[in-house]
């Protein structure tokens, strides 16, 4: 198994965190007692941005945990 597909592999789940602990917004202290806090809103800007990477980055590192079995 080529080393190099394990470290892009490592790097990817690094960027996949980050992109995911970015998006992670206050939702208020409301939300663990029961208070409706789901109000329907878009995405716009940055919120979109991270939102669109963050599922590219998951798709990528499932091809790669993919590949790197199959060459396994």
């Amino acid at each position: 198994m080529p080393t190099y597909f394990s470290i892009a592999q490592i790097l990817i789940a690094i960027a996949l965190i980050a992109t995911v602990l970015f998006q992670l917004r206050g939702g208020g202290i409301g939300g663990i007692f029961g208070q409706a806090d789901s109000v329907y809103r878009t995405r716009r800007g940055i919120e979109s941005t991270l939102f669109k990477l963050t599922i590219i980055l998951a798709v990528v590192l499932v091809v790669f945990a993919v590949l790197i079995a199959n060459l396994a």
